[in-house]
């Protein structure tokens, strides 16, 4: 059980959580738009996005995109290339947090999968996930604009 200041402190992050939530989706559809329009993107998946397979789905049952989206570069040495180019954006297997985050899918949360699973979800070795967090759009753009362009 937590301690009464463990619980306070998360009572109080709870009085925000809307507010935090809400701007990272405004930031993660924004940054679909720009991270699908970069020349070494082939693909981006978020639920908001026409090109999204179940986007008319999510449109119907939902207000935004989420925190989260996916893209993919191609193959794994070019999704290294991006993740080790990200200076504002920290690389870790955690998803959620106030800070962008983003994880290589296949060689971490889906490494227990087959090849032939892996690809059935759409989780190819080029595949980044991020999680948007609270920075400025303008910083999270740069920084994967010139992470992307080493792809």
């Amino acid at each position: 059980s937590l301690s009464p200041f463990s619980a306070w402190v998360c009572l109080k992050g709870l009085e925000t959580l809307d507010l935090r939530v809400r701007a990272e989706a405004r930031a993660a559809e924004a940054l679909a738009e720009v991270i699908g329009s970069h020349a070494k993107t082939r693909r981006v998946f978020y639920p908001t996005r026409k090109d999204h397979p179940q986007h008319d789905v999510a449109m119907k049952q939902m207000t935004g995109g989420g925190t989260v989206l996916a893209f993919d570069v191609g193959g794994r040495d070019a999704a290294w290339r991006v993740l080790n180019a990200l200076e504002i954006i920290d690389i870790s297997n955690n998803l959620g947090d106030t800070k962008s985050l983003a994880v290589h899918p296949s060689t971490t949360t889906h490494r227990s999968m087959t090849d032939d699973q892996r690809a059935e979800v759409g989780v190819t070795e080029g595949c980044i996930r991020l999680s948007v967090g609270l920075e400025g759009l303008g910083d999270l753009t740069r920084d994967l604009d010139r992470a992307l362009d080493k792809a």
